[in-house]
């Protein structure tokens, strides 16, 4: 394969997948095909017990510049609704997610950080929200999302304007979980994701669930917690002082 064709690029190491968004020649700019790509490519990664931690990054020193704007003259009301599909299935991902950004995190590649559980990103990286500049209706469901991270105040600035912030306004509205300086990214990234790789599935993906809103499943994960060896290999690790070997393993949500 071309190396410098728009791609996916897959990978999974001890416990964490990464995924690369690469598009060289367009600031890693989604096309069609890989909107289309990422639900499926997702759906394989959740049904693979080994994955507990997921990363999304950008090739190079971008992120993702957002759609490819030559494919929303095709018809950008698929193309928009295709950005949606793929951001949704990221949100819905059943293990933790977390989005590497460094350079540009710009209109669909703003989608799919938000859709992430949380997102670091390399001092001088810029993001943007950019409907309002081309004309686009964003979705509601991207909209709540926007609005949930940083606010409707600053929400509303980013989809009225188009306007770009920087990391550091980022960092203070929500947007941002974390900053790093320049060529300390990937060792945080790489260091937390192995502290989230280490702790209990259980946990996480209940609070997950929670915290997306989900008040209907107290019945269902209290379950989960009678029937997991979790709760109980935690206390056993904590008073013998080692590391806890935690064996839940979540399941893609529905």
């Amino acid at each position: 394969m071309d190396r410098t064709e728009p791609r996916l690029i897959t990978s999974v190491e001890r416990g964490v997948a990464t995924v690369v968004i690469s598009n060289p020649a367009k600031r890693n700019a989604m096309t069609t095909a890989m909107w289309q790509s990422l639900p499926e490519l997702l759906e394989g990664l959740a049904a693979d017990p080994e994955v507990r931690v997921l990363v999304l990054t950008g090739a190079g020193d971008t992120f993702c510049a957002g759609a490819d704007i030559s494919t929303l003259r095709e018809n950008a009301g698929t193309a928009q609704g295709l950005a949606v599909e793929a951001e949704e299935a990221l949100a819905a991902f059943p293990r933790p997610t977390l989005a590497a950004v460094r350079g540009y995190c710009v209109g669909g590649g703003g989608q799919l950080a938000a859709a992430c559980d949380l997102r670091f990103a390399e001092e001088g990286a810029s993001f943007g929200v950019t409907p309002a500049k081309l004309g686009i209706v964003y979705a509601a469901s991207s909209t709540r999302r926007l609005v949930a991270l940083v606010g409707p105040g600053t929400a509303k600035h980013l989809l009225f304007s188009g306007e770009l912030i920087d990391t550091e306004r980022a960092l203070r509205t929500g947007l941002v979980d974390e900053v790093l300086p320049p060529g300390g990214l990937d060792k945080r990234v790489e260091e937390y994701v192995r502290v989230l790789a280490s702790r209990s599935q259980l946990t996480q993906a209940s609070a997950k669930e929670f915290a997306a809103g989900r008040t209907d499943r107290d019945a269902h994960w209290a379950a989960e917690a009678r029937g997991s060896t979790d709760t109980a290999e935690g206390v056993a690790a904590f008073l013998e002082r080692r590391a806890p070997r935690f064996t839940y393993t979540t399941a893609p949500t529905r």
